[in-house]
């Protein structure tokens, strides 16, 4: 590098060298703040065998052979603006097992034209990364027209990433030379005996065939240097006057993303020793991805960044790597070009429209699988920032001026020195006639715009924990933490704040997913307000939330009635009665004595058993929807009276079973007669046993006839209370029954009474 800067105008078509390109020697902008600083840089090496080139030129093939291990290759011709129509396919043997893969494409659709006007720029295909491979097959064909010519210098490339102690892990395969030609290859062959392109520089040529290709060795294989530094055109305009330092990169409106710098990646900088070219601004990104596989592990995505690297300086003869950023599966951002991330560097991404733009490139090929979020988001990301540089809207349109003439993949035709409007956001295919960036990611580009420009979508009130939750309202007596989501990733959100009746009560990074507040009592609108990179705002819909901080009342306290049911010593049958109100939402009443029940806010009663001679306490809890809380109680001593108790009249038999309270009972069919109990609580029940002959009594409270009772029943009952009778407190009563001796079933069979006390 030399001592001192240059800085020259160079006055070439947007294509390597463009209009208005600024060339600065010895310095570079700001590379990266995320450099690695223990990586160092990784000599990567390639390696071309030609191939053999059949009769008629339509067909190319490379023999199978074993080779030395390597990562990654492609197809290189002389003339960069040569195409090839039909397939390129290569196969290639693991490293690890040995096995030999199905025949991969190489992807074609590239413009060499991309850095014309350089000394010793080929044609290619993409490159593919294959992984640690020692073998490998080729073939070519035109596509069956003898018109179709295949190009002229067909050659394999293979690359060795080389070693660099850089992100994740080391590379995990090696390349090395690749025997120079089929063993049954014509040394006639055009292909094979093609002199390289005229170069006026003392470096050896960028590619070297062997002059046996019948006894390949390693050392018979090429191994390509990069081709010569351009020199400024003899009819640029005056340099400027040397300046000491770069002006300062222009901030940017948007947070920077981490990115991997060169030399984090391993970048050898002497394989590229030109100065970095600027352009003045920054338009538009161009989004590409290599091609090639997706099927990599991203502990390879640094050896697979050097691989590019090595493709496009020895391979291509371009002057640097093409892009200015790539991306993996994984989303790590790789710097690209140098000449500093935080500048205008000219890259070679996009024929034609190199020129006020930067081409970020996805490691992979994305034709009929999507991108994963994570590539999305880092190529919005890197997306914004570049354009936030120069007040550039990610979701906008912009003029580009065409550095050629050609065409895009829609078919609109672009002519030289004409302006044209672009996304500043745009795939690579609406520069230039190619499936890139693949169908499937460009149909993303859409989803990349919304992610860079803004506003925060899908932002939503997912929880208020604290509170309780009727209908849609949220109740609580102290604080609460309101949680919410987005489907905008986080790493674009610059804050959230968290909103009561419109008011900003608690602000967070983009990260957070809740926040705490502690409203005033009364109802409140609760809303998060995201803020996105860009500036712009979201805001949830409301949701609404109650402060409250009054206890719920029983206003019917809890009390105890006998109901009907059949009666045991041990589960006398009980109904359970209350009614519980709140101010603003009654949530549920809980009864935690003498066993744990819960029961909704409209329930006010429930049938229980309590054991006979035992004094039950029966405890009971209101809750509201905020959590506070009112308590209650009631005791109650069911009492079993049997029928030997009572006061007779008329006839009555004593009857015995184990199915009778005390295994007897008293049984009449006597009109008339009577038995009477007298006893002090607030509920009764008469208990009798029941039959399809059973008869019908009378009932007496205190003297007064109350109840005709059938005692008929379709199936045999025992120990069965059919009437009851309560009051609203404890007092002295009388119950009395009178054998009514109805036709043809006069019998009634008596257990007794049960009352409460």
């Amino acid at each position: 590098m030399r001592s001192k800067r240059r800085i020259w105008l160079t006055a070439a078509l947007a294509t390597s060298a463009v209009a208005g390109v600024l060339v600065f020697e010895g310095v570079t902008g700001n590379s990266s703040v995320d450099a690695d600083a223990k990586s160092g840089p990784a000599k990567a090496d390639v390696h071309a065998t030609a191939l053999k080139v059949d009769g008629d030129g339509t067909s190319a093939t490379l023999g199978k052979r074993d080779t030395k291990p390597f990562s990654m290759l492609g197809i290189t011709w002389t003339d960069p603006a040569a195409k090839v129509t039909g397939a390129v396919e290569v196969r290639t043997r693991s490293a690890a097992n040995g096995n030999w893969t199905s025949w991969l494409p190489l992807e074609t659709e590239v413009d060499g034209r991309t850095e014309t006007g350089r000394s010793g720029v080929r044609g290619s295909t993409e490159p593919r990364w294959v992984g640690p491979s020692n073998g490998v097959e080729v073939r070519i064909n035109a596509g069956g027209k003898v018109s179709a010519k295949l190009p002229a210098g067909l050659r394999l490339d293979t690359v060795d990433p080389g070693r660099s102690g850089t992100l994740n892990a080391d590379p995990a395969a090696f390349a090395a030379d690749i025997p120079a030609a089929d063993p049954s290859a014509d040394p006639s062959d055009p292909a094979a005996t093609e002199p390289p392109a005229p170069n006026d520089s003392t470096e050896p040529p960028a590619e070297v065939i062997p002059s046996d290709p019948a006894s390949p060795s390693p050392s018979d294989t090429a191994t390509v240097e990069p081709a010569p530094p351009v020199s400024p055109s003899p009819s640029a305009p005056a340099s400027s006057p040397p300046a000491a330092t770069l002006p300062p990169a222009p901030p940017s409106t948007v947070p920077k993303p981490p990115i991997t710098s060169r030399a984090g990646w391993g970048a050898d900088e002497s394989m590229s020793p030109e100065a970095p070219e600027y352009t003045d601004t920054i338009k538009a990104v161009f989004v590409h991805h290599t091609a090639g596989t997706s099927d990599y592990s991203c502990a390879d995505s640094a050896a697979i960044v050097r691989s590019v690297y090595a493709y496009h300086v020895k391979s291509n003869g371009w002057k640097d790597i093409g892009y200015n950023f790539l991306v993996d599966k994984c989303g790590t951002i790789f710097e690209g070009r140098k000449g500093g991330v935080d500048r205008p560097v000219f890259g070679a991404h996009t024929y034609g429209f190199n020129r006020q733009t930067a081409g970020i490139s996805v490691i992979g090929t994305y034709t009929d699988s999507a991108a994963p979020s994570a590539v999305t988001t880092s190529v919005a990301r890197i997306a914004a920032w570049k354009l936030g540089q120069y007040k550039g809207n990610p979701a906008g349109s912009t003029m580009l001026t065409a550095g050629a003439t050609g065409s895009n993949l829609a078919g609109t035709k672009f002519t030289a020195g004409t302006q044209y409007s672009f996304k500043q956001i745009s795939g690579h295919r609406d520069g230039f006639a190619t499936e890139c960036p693949g169908t499937k990611l460009y149909g993303q580009l859409p989803a990349i715009r919304s992610l860079a420009a803004g506003p925060v979508t899908g932002l939503a009130i997912k929880s208020v924990t604290g509170a309780g939750l009727s209908g849609t309202t949220y109740y609580t007596k102290s604080t609460v933490t309101v949680g919410w989501s987005a489907t905008t990733p986080s790493a674009f959100i610059s804050k959230y704040e968290l909103l009561v009746d419109g008011k900003s009560v608690a602000t967070t990074t983009g990260t957070a997913t809740s926040a705490k507040a502690t409203p005033a009592v009364g109802s409140h609108q609760v809303q998060v307000r995201a803020t996105h990179q860009s500036g712009k705002v979201t805001t949830s819909a409301a949701a609404t939330v109650v402060a409250d901080q009054t206890a719920p009342a029983f206003t019917t306290k809890p009390n105890l009635a006998l109901r009907t049911g059949t009666v045991n010593t041990t589960a006398v049958p009980v109904t359970l009665k209350w009614k519980a109100t709140d101010a603003a939402s009654l949530k549920e009443v809980r009864l935690t004595a003498p066993l744990a029940k819960t029961y909704g806010p409209t329930t006010t009663s429930a049938s229980h058993t309590a054991k006979s001679g035992v004094a039950t306490s029966w405890a009971m809890t209101a809750y509201d929807q905020a959590g506070n809380t009112a308590a209650a109680s009631v005791s109650g001593t069911p009492v079993i009276v049997q029928e030997s108790s009572a006061t007779k009249t008329g006839t009555w038999t004593t009857k015995s079973s184990s199915s009778y309270l005390g295994g007897k009972s008293y049984s009449s069919s006597s009109k008339s007669a009577s038995l009477s109990w007298t006893f002090t609580g607030r509920s009764v029940a008469l208990v009798a046993s029941r039959a399809a002959t059973s008869g019908q009594v009378y009932v007496y409270v205190d003297g007064v006839k109350v109840s005709t009772t059938d005692l008929k029943s379709s199936t045999t009952k025992y120990r069965d209370a059919l009437w009851t009778k309560s009051w609203s407190s404890s007092a002295k009563h009388t119950v009395k029954i009178v054998v009514v001796a109805t036709s043809g079933r006069p019998t009634v069979t008596t257990d007794g009474i049960v009352y409460l006390k």
